[in-house]
């Protein structure tokens, strides 16, 4: 009898053992889909990551060639003799205040434009943004 109730004893703890394999399995298998889940939108978000920094590297591009164009007649209208006996006291003016505010500081070579707030740059900045490309392909 005591040989009977051991055996039942270890079935009943091979069967709880079992029950909890089971399970163990199973939570494995969602877990391991869930990080699957999760390392597509991560590999779709350094994606977009490149292309939104390909897109403002641009943007800046085009934006300094533009400044540099308006610098450039600026400079032009301003040294021009008859620039300043064409142009009214008002335009003038005008073209001073926009040198001082807008083209005197932003067109200094390699200043980025005050017109992006770049206030919380140390919580999106691309540079703080580093993952090992060898695990894309996992």
């Amino acid at each position: 009898i005591r040989i009977a109730r051991c055996f039942e004893a270890t079935r009943q703890r091979c069967c709880r053992l079992e029950q909890d394999g089971r399970r163990a399995r199973e939570r494995l298998a969602r877990v391991e889909a869930e990080r699957a889940a999760l390392e597509v939108k991560l590999k779709h978000a350094r994606n977009q990551v490149e292309v939104e920094m390909k897109k403002r590297h641009r943007a800046e591009a085009a934006l300094e060639k533009q400044e540099r164009k308006l610098q450039l007649v600026f400079e032009s209208l301003m040294r021009e003799p008859w620039g300043s006996g064409v142009l009214s006291g008002e335009q003038c003016s005008v073209l001073s205040a926009l040198a001082g505010r807008r083209l005197g500081a932003a067109l200094v070579p390699g200043r980025r434009s005050s017109a992006v707030d770049e206030s919380c740059q140390s919580l999106l900045s691309h540079s703080d943004i580093s993952y090992d490309r060898t695990e894309d392909d996992v």
